[in-house]
């Protein structure tokens, strides 16, 4: 959804329960059984040995008080060296096959995450904003990924030694253990406070960044329509009001850590005051040996360590929860049946079908005032209609309808003998093209990139379709042609050539109907008037609907019409309508002063 349209905040994708999230990587580790169980035991064996040397400590203290050989400490003594080499070397194992696991997870929760976007109905991703989309598939993946770098290893590893740490403690004596035990009460209320209120305010955070990113996307997508009417203040206002939130919620955040670090920092003390309380008592009573009461407290104290590791790495993991749930929702979101539906409905020849709207009222969900009203509109085959008119008028809604995506509440939009209502999105296409200006290329061969409207096409076609758009001069000039690498990583390429690439796309497509929604608004000032010339040697011989931000491309269409509050109010040649002096005439006279 361009900017004009955005009047209501759309709602967001699903974000799953953290049950489902956890069900859904425990059902991933299922599927590689061998790494999972080599990943558990590794980390349990290095916790096992780190803890090891405290007890054999407890062993060199009670050999020394009842007077043992010195081969005997000694013999400890290498024991404990040795435990310490090899817990060093099964925690680096662990941390490895943690970080692993991980990966192997991320990339298939990825991979997943974006084939169910694009499975998503067009209607879905246009309600929700792409700021919402991009920010799963792109900023929550990130942050996935650096948590499984480090959060991840830390907090599994440091979980596995405090319970094997507490084990040990109870190992020593159970009274020792018990009195230690007695802080967990403390660590677990501690975490009950901090749980249920840190977790919906991490998932507001990545709404909150989400929104931020659409706010960003819309009016820099639709730097032309703004500069145009002026709405500069509102756009950078809307900008900042979004990172301030931002920045709040990282301020409350940091602040709930903060509290959360002291009631554990508590908690350790009461610990730690227990065990010496008991040790001294049970020493009195000739009740624990001097070993036992001395590794007692230096085993609660190797606690502190994985603990604070946990705390100082929570914030973390936290946030990689929350992208976690954010991600794993997106798979349970609803999907076309199909992504590549029934196409047979391609016309055999290139012949253009003229465009018919009738009665079409259209209203977003949550939403009580209808964005189109009633609106009636035809183009005939091989015409050219263009949709103007003030910000919020409803003109991209109106062209994403006409184009297959999302289905209006009453009212029909009729290609040739079509009803578009009649088919799922992969026969729209085949039906009507659709070319906004968010154009993106993709990451290979500039051919492959260009057979995605043709998948057959020879490399002759091809560059006939550039050199209709202007692009075959530069094609021409890159080193591989054709071959040649593009997007991230190969040529680069400016706004003009993107959209020359997208046009060339357009070019290839056998579809009757065109739908230009901005198209050539990213190529700026310099590019325009070419751009403009592309477009139309793109759309020679197809019915062409152009919603236009600038009013020079709506002279160019056979008829205009002017849209206001979701109603076709004038209708007409550019003469007639600056002739009549009306809504139209005075867009005109604010886009001269503007120019």
């Amino acid at each position: 959804m361009s900017i004009t349209d955005t009047r209501v905040a759309p709602t967001t994708l699903r974000t799953a329960a953290g049950g489902e999230a956890t069900g859904w990587v425990a059902a991933h580790c299922r599927r590689a059984p061998w790494l999972t169980a080599a990943t558990v035991l590794t980390t349990v064996a290095g916790a096992v040995l780190q803890v090891l040397p405290v007890l054999l400590l407890g062993r060199v203290v009670d050999g020394v008080v009842e007077g043992e050989s010195r081969s005997m400490l000694v013999m400890v003594g290498v024991l404990m060296v040795a435990a310490a080499l090899l817990g060093a070397a099964a925690t680096a194992a662990s941390t490895y096959l943690i970080g692993r696991l991980g990966a192997d997870l991320l990339a298939q929760l990825r991979e997943a995450a974006v084939r169910a976007v694009l499975a998503m109905p067009s209607a879905r991703v246009e309600q929700v904003g792409r700021g919402d989309v991009l920010s799963r598939v792109g900023d929550d993946v990130a942050v996935l990924s650096k948590g499984i770098r480090t959060a991840v290893p830390t907090v599994f590893s440091a979980g596995v030694l405090v319970a094997i740490a507490t084990v040990g403690m109870f190992g020593l004596d159970w009274r020792l253990g018990l009195a230690g035990a007695c802080a967990l009460p403390a660590y677990a209320l501690a975490l009950r406070w901090y749980l249920p209120r840190s977790a919906p305010l991490y998932r507001e955070q990545r709404v909150a960044q989400a929104d931020r990113a659409q706010a960003l996307i819309s009016g820099l997508n639709g730097i032309d329509t703004v500069r145009a009417y002026r709405l500069e203040g509102a756009v950078r206002e809307k900008v900042t009001q979004e990172s301030w939130r931002v920045r709040n919620l990282g301020v409350e955040v940091f602040r709930f850590f903060g509290r959360f670090v002291g009631r554990e920092n508590r908690a350790e003390f009461i610990g730690l005051v227990l065990i010496l309380v008991v040790g001294y008592a049970l020493l009195e009573a000739d009740a624990a040996t001097l070993g036992e009461v001395s590794a007692a407290p230096l085993m609660f104290h190797r606690l502190f360590t994985p603990l604070g590791a946990i705390m100082f790495t929570f914030d973390e993991a936290q946030k990689s929860g929350a992208s976690l749930t954010r991600l794993v929702g997106v798979l349970g979101e609803p999907a076309e049946d199909r992504l590549v539906g029934d196409v047979s409905v391609a016309p055999a020849d290139t012949a253009p079908y003229p465009v018919t709207v009738e009665g079409l009222t259209f209203s977003y969900p949550d939403t009580e005032e209808p964005v189109l009203r009633d609106v009636n509109l035809s183009i005939p085959a091989g015409g050219s209609l263009a949709l103007v008119g003030v910000t919020g008028a409803g003109k991209s809604t109106l062209a994403a309808l006409i184009a297959g995506i999302g289905s209006p509440q009453a009212g029909s939009v009729r290609i040739g003998s079509h009803d578009l209502a009649a088919f799922d999105e992969a026969g729209a296409r085949a039906l009507v093209s659709i070319l906004t200006q968010e154009t993106h290329v993709f990451s290979g061969p500039l051919a492959d990139d260009l057979r995605l409207a043709a998948p057959e096409a020879s490399d002759e076609r091809l560059m006939d379709a550039l050199r209709t758009v202007g692009a075959g001069g530069w094609v021409e000039l890159l080193p591989d042609g054709l071959n040649a690498m593009v997007g991230e990583g190969g040529e680069r390429l400016d706004g003009t050539k993107v959209a020359q690439i997208a046009l060339a796309r357009l070019v290839l497509s056998r579809s009757p109907v065109v739908v230009l929604d901005e198209s050539t608004a990213e190529a700026g000032s310099e590019g325009a008037a070419e751009l403009e010339r592309a477009v139309l040697a793109a759309r020679s011989g197809r019915t062409t609907l152009l919603v236009a931000h600038r009013l020079t491309q709506a002279m160019a269409a056979d008829r205009i019409a002017v849209l206001d509050a979701g109603r076709v109010v004038e209708e007409g040649t550019h003469g007639e309508l600056v002739a009549l002096g009306g809504q139209y005439a005075r867009l005109w006279s604010a886009w001269r002063e503007g120019s």
